[in-house]
């Protein structure tokens, strides 16, 4: 059974604290495809997993801790992206106004990861001595990315849909507002969605937020067509809306605390996972 958990608010709208939750909660397996961070205004968790020769995120992090497999986040998170501001009003590689990437890390493991490296970006010192970019794959264009994103991203991916699928029960956070974060995951076998905004969750039987998938309208991002949630949800009513109460910074920290506080959300969704769906989507 997979448990996904999407951002209804592109700003942090509290997927990985639910997330966190619903591990507690559940003694699931937590996921995260893909993440990323930035080294200017995430720069104490960069400098984290930067001093151990490492690329993770927070997100990745917490999940790993909350689920309580003793695994490493980059066994959670096959694909992490360090981005940094773009410097002037140019856009980045990938076609991004705000910033541009810098290193990818590929693969699971800590140390058999392949980095890639934006061949256009300066790389800071603190990153080119951190990791072995010495031996990362350099891209200068989009084709280049997109043409590496077949032969190294999506086997990467398809080994982790793989592995999702197989366990018995899974929790998959998405990042940012994307629909869906692993296109090789089966989309048949995800549950239930929970849609996360500030203040509030929405709860989608898996089957009708797929088909929602299906009709809604793709947007370009980092150099693919990817589903948003705000245009996935235009065509779906939620089965119910829970509240979520806030919470301070040592709640947050506490995967047993935040399902306390969420339960009533972690019902309707578990609730949601059982349910069989009989009403249409709306054209």
């Amino acid at each position: 059974m997979i448990l996904l958990v999407v951002g209804a608010d592109r700003v942090d709208a509290g997927k990985t604290t639910f997330s966190a939750g619903l591990l507690d909660r559940t003694g699931a397996a937590g996921y995260k495809p893909r993440a990323g961070n930035d080294f200017w205004f995430d720069h104490d968790d960069c400098r984290r997993a930067l001093d151990g020769g490492r690329l993770y995120g927070k997100d990745a992090m917490r999940l790993s801790a909350a689920d309580g497999r003793g695994r490493p986040p980059e066994r959670l998170n096959p694909v992490h992206r360090l981005w940094r501001p773009t410097p002037g009003d140019g856009s980045g590689l990938l076609g991004r106004t705000d910033r541009e990437f810098v290193v990818d890390r590929i693969g699971r493991g800590i140390d058999e990861s392949l980095f890639v490296r934006n061949a256009t970006a300066e790389i800071p010192d603190a990153v080119a001595d951190a990791l072995p970019l010495a031996d990362a794959i350099p891209v200068e264009t989009v084709e280049e990315y997109n043409d590496l994103a077949e032969r190294e991203y999506v086997p990467a991916f398809e080994r982790l849909a793989d592995e999702i699928e197989a366990a018995e029960v899974a929790v998959v956070e998405s990042y940012s507002d994307i629909a869906l974060p692993l296109a090789s995951l089966d989309p048949a076998s995800i549950a239930a969605v929970a849609a996360v905004e500030p203040g509030r969750v929405g709860i989608y039987d898996g089957d009708r937020y797929r088909r929602a998938c299906e009709i809604a309208n793709s947007s370009p991002r980092d150099g693919t067509l990817e589903k948003r949630v705000p245009d996935v949800l235009e065509y779906l009513d939620p089965l119910e809306r829970v509240r979520l109460p806030p919470l301070d910074s040592d709640a947050r920290d506490d995967p047993a605390r935040i399902a306390r506080a969420y339960d009533r959300a972690y019902n309707a969704l578990l609730d949601a996972a059982g349910r069989v769906s009989v009403s249409p989507i709306s054209d």
